[in-house]
């Protein structure tokens, strides 16, 4: 388990990877309220994935802020690349990522690469495996927590070498 890393002596920068309308019916009628998924990063090998969820949007993108930087890992680099393979389940996403020769940069689509556009590591190919439906595949929680869970529980990518 990695230790806790102080987001407030970093300059991190924030993005925004999706943002989803959810309705939930009462009885007086349809009460609307927003979730969104939130990326943050330093660019130099500290990435952290939060979700926020309120009525109005700016509020929701504040607490995914504030969660992403409570879930804030360290990604190892060994030269310009990942130490090793990896693959990652969250739900029904299920993401590769392999180390790749400097130059090919990441090659990927859709919520991954807002999710590995914050580590140093630029240059390895990360390849979506599942879902294969245009319905799912595009689905960012699933997909960016499976890029972010073997990063967080890998017992070799918890110390930087």
């Amino acid at each position: 388990m990695q230790k806790r890393i102080d987001a407030s002596t970093m300059e991190l920068q924030e993005r925004l990877v999706s943002i989803n309308r959810v309705a939930k019916t009462v009885k007086g009628g349809r009460n609307m309220r927003f979730s969104a998924l939130m990326v943050v990063g330093d660019g130099n090998g500290h990435v952290g994935v939060g979700m926020g969820k309120a009525v109005e949007i700016p509020e929701a993108v504040r607490k995914g802020i504030e969660d992403a930087k409570r879930h804030l890992i360290e990604v190892p680099i060994v030269g310009t690349s990942i130490p090793h393979a990896v693959e990652g389940k969250f739900g029904k996403g299920h993401v590769r990522m392999i180390p790749a020769e400097e130059g090919t940069g990441v090659i990927a689509g859709g919520p991954p690469v807002r999710f590995w556009k914050w580590p140093a590591s630029r240059i390895f190919v990360p390849r979506a495996l599942a879902p294969t439906t245009p319905q799912t595949a595009l689905r960012p929680p699933s997909m960016v927590s499976a890029s972010f869970a073997p990063l967080r529980r890998s017992p070799s990518f918890a110390v930087r070498p």
